[in-house]
Order: C-alpha cells, then sequence, then structure tokens
C-alpha cells in the first residue's frame, strides 16, 4: 500500500495556490477541528449588509498560514536563523489561532460559553490535539501563548502588525468589496527584518504601515462595526440569551445536541475537557468543537414557531432580516432618552419590565487600529537607527488617527 501524499495544493481566490508544506500541516488542516472552521463564517453576521461576506474561518486560516510562510522566507533572505521544525510551529500555530471560534465567530464571543475568549478556547484544542500527536505541538503552543525565545516568531502570530490582521484585512476587502480595505501585504511582508530578536519594518515601508492603519481603522467603522451588522449581532444574541433562559427554567426546547447542552449547562471551565458521564462521556470540549454556524441558524428556524412570543419573535425577525433600528451617538444617550424610548417600547409592545430588555438594548462599540497599551511597531532606518512608529510617522498623528474611539448605539423595534 502506498504512502498516503500529503503535499496538497488547495487554490485560493486571494492569494492564488497554497499548499501543505509538511507532514503535520496537512494532518492538522484535515483534523476535525479545523474542518469544523469550513462552517464558521469568518464576519459572522455581516453578509446581511455584504452579501458577498460569506467567507469563512476556514479560508482565513489557510491564508494567514501562506502569509506566514512567506514572511519566514523574508526573514531568512536577510540571515535570519529559523529551523525547519521552528517554521512548521510557526505554521500550525496561525492555522490553528481561530479554531477557537464559536458559531459566528466574534458574535457569539462570550455568549455560548460564558466569560472564556476565544483564544482560551483554541489554547485548549490545540492542548487536546496535542495530546493526540504525542507533543508534536509543543513549540506551537509556545508560539501562540507568545512565550517561544525567537519573541518575532510570536509576533508575526499576535502583534500589531501580524499575518492574522493582513489576511484579514485583504480577504475581508475581497469578498465585501469594500477596497479601501486592501493593503500590500507584499510589500509589508518584503520590509520586514528583525534587531535584538524583535520585529521590526524597515523606513522605506513605513508608508504602506500607514495605509495599513488607515485600511484598518476603515474597516472596523465601514465593516466590522456597521450599524446594521451591531443590531443584527445583538438580536442574535438576545436570541441565545432568551433560548438559555427558557432552556434553564425547564421548557423543552428544540435545538442541536451540542447547542442544547451549552443552553442548558454553564461548564466548569476548570475542568473543561474532562468527559461528563450523563453526557454519554463527552465532554464540554468536544461539545463545543461540534458547534459551528448551522447548528445556531438550525435552532433559530426552529424557533420561529415556539410558544414563547419573545424567541419567537427575535428569531422570525432575523430570519426574515428586519432587524431592530439603531441609533449611534459619540456620547452616552441621555438618560431621561433611554428611559422615554424603553417606556414607548414597553406600552407599544405590552411589555413587562423582565421582557423590556429584550426589545431595547443601548451599549459602546469601540475600535482601535493601533494600541498604545502593546509594544509598539518598531521602525528600522538606514543606519541602523530603531524608533517607535507613533515617534516616525509624518503623515498623521498617531494618538489622532488611531486611539480608541467609540460610538454609543441603541436598539429597538422600528414597527
Amino acid at each position: 500500500m502506498g504512502t498516503l501524499n500529503k503535499r496538497k495544493i488547495i487554490n485560493d481566490p486571494v492569494y492564488g495556490f497554497i499548499s501543505t508544506p509538511t507532514d503535520l500541516v496537512y494532518d492538522v488542516v484535515n483534523h476535525p477541528y479545523f474542518q469544523r472552521l469550513r462552517h464558521i463564517k469568518q464576519l459572522g453576521l455581516t453578509y446581511l449588509v455584504y452579501p458577498g461576506a460569506v467567507h469563512t474561518r476556514f479560508q482565513h486560516a489557510l491564508g494567514a498560514m501562506h502569509l506566514m510562510r512567506k514572511a519566514i522566507e523574508v526573514l531568512r533572505s536577510k540571515g535570519q536563523s529559523i529551523e525547519p521544525d521552528e517554521e512548521e510551529a510557526a505554521l500550525v500555530a496561525i492555522l490553528l489561532h481561530d479554531v477557537g471560534h464559536g458559531p459566528f465567530s466574534h458574535a457569539l464571543e462570550h455568549s455560548l460559553v460564558q466569560g472564556v475568549h476565544h483564544e482560551q478556547l483554541s489554547l485548549w484544542m490545540m492542548e487536546e490535539l496535542n495530546r493526540e500527536l504525542d507533543g508534536k505541538l509543543d513549540k506551537t503552543i509556545q508560539i501562540f501563548r507568545g512565550k517561544y525565545p525567537k519573541v518575532f516568531l510570536n509576533q508575526l502570530l499576535s502583534g500589531q502588525l501580524d499575518v492574522d490582521r493582513l489576511d484579514y484585512l485583504k480577504r475581508d476587502s475581497f469578498y465585501t468589496g469594500v477596497s479601501e480595505g486592501v493593503v500590500g501585504s507584499d510589500r509589508i511582508i518584503k520590509m520586514l527584518n528583525v534587531v535584538d530578536g524583535e520585529l521590526v519594518v524597515e523606513a522605506k515601508g513605513i508608508y504602506s504601515i500607514e495605509k495599513f492603519l488607515f485600511a484598518r481603522r476603515f474597516m472596523y467603522w465601514q465593516v466590522y462595526l456597521h450599524k446594521t451588522v451591531v443590531s443584527a449581532e445583538n438580536m442574535l444574541l438576545l436570541c441565545l440569551l432568551r433560548a438559555k433562559e427558557l432552556v434553564r427554567s425547564g421548557v423543552d426546547l428544540p435545538a442541536p445536541r451540542a447547542l442544547h447542552f451549552f443552553l442548558k449547562n454553564e461548564p466548569n471551565t476548570d475542568s473543561f475537557n474532562q468527559p461528563l458521564p450523563d453526557e454519554g462521556n463527552y465532554s464540554p470540549l468536544q461539545f463545543f468543537a461540534l458547534l459551528d454556524d448551522h447548528d445556531v441558524s438550525s435552532a433559530i428556524k426552529t424557533w420561529m414557531f415556539t410558544d414563547d412570543v419573545i424567541l419567537a419573535t427575535l428569531s422570525r425577525r432575523l430570519i426574515e432580516r428586519r432587524l431592530y433600528r439603531i441609533e449611534l451617538s459619540k456620547t452616552p444617550f441621555p438618560g431621561d432618552y433611554l428611559e422615554q424610548k424603553r417606556q414607548e417600547i414597553k406600552q407599544r409592545f405590552q411589555l413587562s419590565d423582565s421582557e423590556l430588555p429584550y426589545y431595547v438594548q443601548s451599549d459602546v462599540i469601540k475600535n482601535s487600529a493601533y494600541s498604545f497599551d502593546e509594544p509598539q511597531l518598531t521602525i528600522l532606518f538606514n543606519d541602523g537607527r530603531t524608533a517607535d512608529m507613533s515617534e516616525s510617522s509624518e503623515l498623521f498623528s498617531m494618538h489622532q488617527n488611531t486611539g480608541t474611539t467609540r460610538q454609543y448605539f441603541l436598539i429597538y423595534p422600528k414597527d
């Protein structure tokens, strides 16, 4: 019997051909944990605004791996020592960096698994995979946790200018058709270098970095935090919140088994990978690894016909795209205005005080293209001098243009 050929080529619409360069990369791509990402949309409910935005976390992870390979190739060409096993570990780390995302990506963050970030879930899944693969992911996990001695490898995975961001900006621009988000990822990668073990950008690439920061800021307000997307994703959260409330009060609500588990239970995060005898010896992690967009979508279609008016109304509105009206403000809404709106909706729909939060919600959304709380981007000049990006950019003030900005929103039914 012949040996399985694990050098596969995948045709990606953004970059062209992407290959699986090692046996381990192939095995990871074919693992059910990774294949699940085929069924999780990269941009959640953004397709309700941009119909083309139906690409998946699976595509993004492969694209980010492709850029990681190119970045490592560039750094090697500039004299940086990167061993083959280190490259493989970095490739697998970027492949798995989003494996812990739940249905509809960020839309349900902290909802199904209360208070647990997707990065923690990714780590748990990597550790489980590492056990299955007899420790082959030890270095991968070090890089993912930002603990690998070669700091620049950690920074390529997660930093102010990582391959994750380079791929999702280019990919999301491609699928939404928002050309302002396109970034010159090839040029940026060619400008990367390493000084004192840390990632730097050569000075001739500074204008590409400025465009990258502007593009990221633009994409947040125009795509990721588009007001209609904010309304839809908050309605989805309310829908899941109501379903949880009903199931935990004893209502027999139909749902796929993996989803039903999280509607019914708040699993202990200290033993998330421990088998549960009452659940067929499945662990919460195994249930989570079965969850994807299809579970939630099919449940919502079923809930349209439930006896609970709130859940049925939210579900039908989502399916029919009759979304809540959204108001935006650069400052918090006055308390008397919020109270007036609550009373108006309460009377119109004949709601009790406990039902009202499912119809009126107010919160804040934030956008930060560049974080001053994280290690700064470092620019390398021709004379060997280095300086922070915030001190090197002449075209705009970093604090003014890339600092955190906020918008307050209020959503409620318009009919």
